[in-house]
């Protein structure tokens, strides 16, 4: 994404110092975060006071592991974030291959780490590298690779990291129920901030088999997580009826999404359940555009055509952004 490796969306202070405004008058649309997140409940005051125990983070741990239908362990981490920065220190440094275009941050890692990294356009470029990166579903792009397809890429490199940060509304692109304790050389990293809307808990998670998983929980510390993330997680990923009718609305709300853009005649490049690229010609002229009416955007210096939104909430927002594009 240019020359700041690590140029990605949520930077909405760069927005105001632009355009001006405060931040409650803005509508952040440049990640592809569920705007109408899970309901925090009230903890007990032991959530904040206590450090988190083993019992619990294991409990968190087996909470996500039957949410994502996996034998396989999970380890909680600060966020997928977590996830992408440990990757790198899983093998010794060598060849490098992500699919892209694709989420920066992974090569910024890597690169970190002393990674030799290339970008490359097709799956089987991948083959013989001693780390491959697929994030599956892709973002910016939405791009989808059956995991059937993944785990036999997985025997033809060293490690294979997938980042399913947006796969929750597409569990039958997720790996997660074909591994298990046993296997090698397989990393999957998983966001909850992103489908249950809480970002800012900072969880979540890597999936691997034991070796892998024993490596990165090394790497963490005792307490990867903190107390009130330990307790909302449990209680959200155990819900399985909020996510499901969740997945709906959002589905019901893209759909109205692309009703807008196409009316605007942008063309839809791909996306997920969250977030939608749009090829809209002039990328940066419609950011500005959508930035004139406090909508903030998400733009690409790889591809200046592109611009990815994701979803606005229900109501006023859906309404402001529609009143933009009209």
């Amino acid at each position: 994404d240019g020359p700041d490796m690590l140029t990605h969306g949520g930077n909405l202070e760069a927005a105001i110092s632009l355009y001006g405004g405060d931040a409650d008058q803005w509508i952040d649309l440049s990640t592809g975060i569920n705007p109408v997140p899970y309901p925090v409940p009230n903890l007990a005051p032991e959530a904040w006071t206590r450090l988190p125990t083993r019992t619990a983070l294991a409990e968190l741990a087996h909470e996500a592991a039957r949410a994502y239908g996996t034998v396989a362990p999970v380890v909680p981490l600060a966020g997928a974030s977590q996830a992408i920065s440990l990757a790198p220190l899983l093998r010794k440094p060598g060849r490098a291959r992500i699919l892209g275009p694709t989420y920066n941050e992974h090569a910024a890692a890597l690169a970190a780490a002393g990674w030799r990294v290339k970008q490359v356009g097709k799956l089987k470029a991948l083959e013989g590298a001693d780390l491959a990166v697929v994030v599956n579903p892709d973002n910016p792009t939405g791009r989808q690779i059956a995991p059937e397809r993944l785990l036999k890429l997985a025997g033809k490199v060293r490690l294979l990291v997938v980042d399913e940060s947006f796969a929750d509304p597409h569990p039958e692109l997720s790996l997660a129920p074909l591994i298990g304790p046993a296997t090698e050389g397989i990393v999957l990293q998983r966001s909850f901030g992103k489908i249950y809307g809480l970002a800012g808990m900072r969880l979540g998670f890597a999936i691997s088999g034991v070796d892998m998983a024993e490596r990165l929980a090394g790497r963490c510390g005792p307490w990867p997580v903190s107390g009130p993330a330990v307790e909302i997680g449990r209680l959200a990923l155990g819900d399985a009826e909020w996510l499901a009718a969740t997945v709906a609305r959002l589905k019901a709300d893209m759909a109205r999404l692309d009703g807008l853009a196409e009316a605007a005649g942008w063309a839809k490049v791909g996306g997920t359940a969250l977030f939608a690229t749009y090829a809209v010609g002039d990328a940066d002229a419609a950011q500005v555009r959508l930035a004139r009416a406090n909508i903030w955007s998400r733009v690409f210096d790889h591809t200046p055509g592109w611009l990815r939104l994701g979803l606005p909430a229900p109501g006023t927002p859906f309404d402001r952004l529609r009143d933009a594009l009209s």
